[in-house]
């Protein structure tokens, strides 16, 4: 989910739904013409997901020297497929500074129905890597990394609950893996730098909600993001037979 208003800042949004089926349209639709809100749980989720200025479920960064900076919200969007099976879409930024430097930034999003990670292409100029953040909130969480699978997983409480992100990407492509902490709000991150290729970078981006009743536990979650990441690696192939 992006932030479609009210920030200033480009991280990524987790609505955090119990059910299976697509529920974006209808809690926009309850917020805005009813009494309603998305932000209670009626039965099917909510989001209670904090972004502010952190780079929550996969919003990038550039680092220079010892500092990370980041974009402001997206200006323009357009897109591209609104489902059933995939939605996706473009957005685009204004030029934005990482020290000296002039970012221009691109992000092809897209969401497959009945997967808990989206894939990023983001297309980038003015620098030779980027770095895809998972925030940390109040730091308690649990961090694995697995550098042959491709994976950097965030495990936290949340609520009264549990909460699972990660970003998953070409293990070629993983730079270094760095818990970043300054102690300012918001700003606790832990994040995956990968490789700008031909202009492009892509990885993908994600989170499971223990109440959704997919994955109970850290393990469970980590083994979803083997799984994916073997698919990536792997992929099925078909072969017409003449």
């Amino acid at each position: 989910m992006v932030c479609l208003g009210g920030t200033l800042s480009s991280g990524i949004d987790a609505w955090l739904k119990k059910v299976d089926y697509p529920i974006i349209n209808k809690w926009y639709k309850k917020e805005l013409e009813t009494d309603g809100t998305y932000h209670e749980d009626t039965g099917e989720g909510l989001d209670n997901f904090h972004v502010g200025v952190s780079r929550g479920v996969g919003g990038i960064a550039v680092k220079k020297d010892s500092a990370y900076h980041i974009s402001k919200n997206f200006v323009s969007y357009k897109r591209l497929t609104t489902g059933p099976i995939r939605t996706s879409f473009v957005l685009k930024y204004a030029d934005w500074n990482a020290g000296e430097d002039v970012i221009t930034e691109e992000k092809h999003i897209s969401l497959d129905y009945g997967s808990n990670l989206s894939r990023f292409k983001i297309k980038v100029k003015g620098t030779d890597h980027i770095s895809a953040g998972l925030t940390m909130h109040e730091n308690d969480g649990k961090i694995s990394v697995s550098r042959d699978k491709g994976y950097v997983s965030y495990y936290q409480p949340h609520e009264e609950s549990e909460l699972g992100t990660a970003i998953v990407s070409d293990p070629e492509m993983i730079l270094q893996v760095e818990e970043y902490q300054n102690g300012k709000q918001d700003e606790n991150n832990v994040y995956t730098q990968l490789n700008v290729q031909e202009g492009y970078v892509v990885y993908y981006a994600g989170f499971t909600w223990k109440e959704s009743g997919q994955f109970s536990n850290a393990k469970e979650w980590e083994n979803y993001l083997t799984e994916f990441s073997k698919k990536l690696q792997f992929p099925l192939q078909i072969k017409y037979l003449k």
